[in-house]
């Protein structure tokens, strides 16, 4: 296995379970490609949310044109024809049952003059490995948690709650947020089988937030929520053709989301606009007792980091370039120059950097590091869940006894990998924790200050790959997500263009706590260049 490509594109980072076959692309068997594109074109023209922001929402409840439950509705109905039927983007694992009444209490509140904030009454879809406290189980994919029903609702799901966002359900996503296998595939799990990419339909979503990259991307909610570790957020925006922010580890609580990696594991916004996911960081953002990571931020996270968005905020900026994506026979080597060229004429200067070369040799230390504190943050997590696992080395036994249904494709490697370690005391950890982690902050905290940054740009990463079930993932060409990621560091991806009618992302990368700064650049690109586009639900470039 190439660690530094399965860490960087999704393993950190559909098919149904009855027959565990692809299912039909777009067209149905007496219809030609061209015809089928066709009406996945026209339903996309007359859904009355499409590219819906949160404001434009917020103008039409207010008006009195549309309510919260509407919204709901016609979400679901949405995910029904997409994500059910129609192209059958298997995004969606669950629609909450209790929407709707969640729906009609916001609405009877905004009647009463009781508007909670910019998210009130917004349908919200987040990724399946998030807690909440309802009728949906929380499962990270895996059929040994089909029935998890969380005790309690995880601290960003309690400030989801608390902003009056409505959960409309839960999405599908690469199991145990693709830490299971070297050979897997994003997008896959074998609770809710495999998502699709709602550009061209037999490409990769990436992953491990698969679902929430296709669901936002398909316009099945006004805004999803995913979670990384290296490039699990990132990365299926870039390739589902959204606006992506990790956030600095620590800026989000993490209780009571299932983990990978105590160092880096942090959810984030999966969003159409900048905007819509700076409102969506404010409203989560803050201190959690139960997570000591959130202590560091204390006084840095801020309720609204729409301040920050101004046309302008390039100009003056110094911007590193990394070199080793300024060359290449990737598709997304033109689009950053083309890239680079709007960052220079909105008044940024640019610097080529190498960052790459200096992250790379950490690699194999933070492998080790999230081996370990896999095993250690799982059997945490399943100790306390409404699971009959309660051990990593019950999941495995699990897996290993429904071997047909739980691993039809690709093995458990990973798993029996972390369960073979130590305990977080070992000696090999803690050398690998301060190579990996502290090593990757020292990389760019000196990139940054000896060149007087503002920022790392680069190639999100390289557009997506076949779905290939039988040999698993096979990401070629540039990608950017794990120095952040490493030092656990904040990075936005926004759209840059498409390569054969597939999005690819422009990242920018900051120091810790400036999530502000780097919204503003992401914003400015993104009004500059409009390269967000709709997903047309193509047929297989081979059929």
């Amino acid at each position: 296995m190439n660690r530094r490509i399965f860490l960087r594109n999704g393993s950190l980072a559909g098919l149904t379970l009855a027959t565990f076959s692809l299912p039909a692309c777009s067209p149905s068997p007496d219809k030609p490609a061209a015809a089928a594109e066709g009406e996945a074109g026209l339903a996309n023209d007359a859904f009355e949310l499409q590219e819906a922001t949160v404001a434009g929402l917020q103008e039409k409840m207010q008006s009195g044109q549309l309510t919260s439950r509407r919204l709901v509705e016609l979400y679901q109905a949405r995910i029904q024809a997409i994500d059910q039927a129609g192209p059958r983007l298997n995004s969606v694992r669950i629609v909450n049952p209790d929407a709707l009444a969640l729906a009609d209490q916001l609405d009877a509140e905004r009647k009463a003059g009781k508007v909670r904030g910019p998210l009130h009454g917004i349908p919200v879809l987040i990724k399946d490995n998030i807690n909440t406290h309802d009728q949906q189980p929380t499962t990270a994919g895996s059929l040994a948690l089909a029935g998890n029903k969380a005790a309690q609702d995880a601290f960003i799901v309690q400030k989801l709650r608390a902003a009056g966002a409505v959960l409309l359900g839960k999405t599908n996503l690469s199991e145990w947020a693709n830490f299971r296998s070297t050979r897997s595939t994003s997008g896959w799990s074998s609770v809710g089988g495999q998502v699709k990419n709602p550009y061209i339909l037999d490409r990769s979503p990436s992953g491990s937030s698969s679902g929430s990259g296709a669901a936002a991307a398909a316009n099945l909610c006004a805004l999803a929520i995913g979670t990384e570790t290296d490039g699990s957020i990132v990365s299926p925006a870039s390739c589902c053709g959204l606006v992506g922010l990790k956030p600095t580890v620590g800026l989000w609580s993490r209780t009571g989301i299932i983990p990978i990696s105590a160092t880096q594991d942090t959810a984030g916004p999966m969003t159409r606009t900048v905007r819509d996911a700076a409102l969506l960081l404010g409203a989560l953002a803050g201190p959690d007792a139960t997570d000591a990571a959130t202590q560091a931020g204390a006084g840095k996270a801020q309720s609204d980091y729409t301040t920050f968005l101004k046309p302008g905020a390039l100009q003056g900026k110094r911007l590193g370039v990394e070199k080793n994506h300024l060359t290449g026979s990737s598709d997304s080597v033109p689009m950053l120059q083309a890239a680079l060229a709007v960052l220079r004429a909105q008044g940024a200067t640019l610097v080529e950097v190498e960052v790459e070369k200096l992250i790379d040799p950490l690699g194999e230390d933070e492998y080790e590091v999230l081996l370990y504190e896999f095993k250690d943050g799982v059997n945490q997590y399943l100790a306390t869940a409404g699971a009959p696992v309660k051990t990593l080395t019950d999941v495995i036994r699990f897996n290993t006894e429904n071997k047909a249904k739980a691993m039809p494709f690709f093995q458990q490697e990973i798993l029996e990998m972390a369960d073979k370690l130590e305990g977080l005391q070992s000696a090999k950890y803690q050398a690998a924790r301060r190579k990996s982690h502290e090593g990757a902050q020292r990389v760019l905290d000196k990139v940054l200050t000896d060149n007087r940054l503002d920022a790392l740009v680069a190639i999100t990463n390289s557009p997506a790959t076949a779905i290939d079930l039988i040999n698993g993932d096979s990401w070629k060409g540039p990608g950017f997500s794990s120095p952040a990621a490493m030092a656990g560091y904040p990075h936005i991806t926004v759209p840059m263009g498409q390569a054969h009618g597939l999005p690819v992302g422009l990242s920018f990368v900051g120091a810790a706590w400036q999530e502000g700064p780097l919204l503003g650049l992401a914003y400015a690109y993104e009004q500059a260049t409009n390269k967000r586009a709709v997903p047309a639900f193509r047929a297989p470039f081979v059929g």
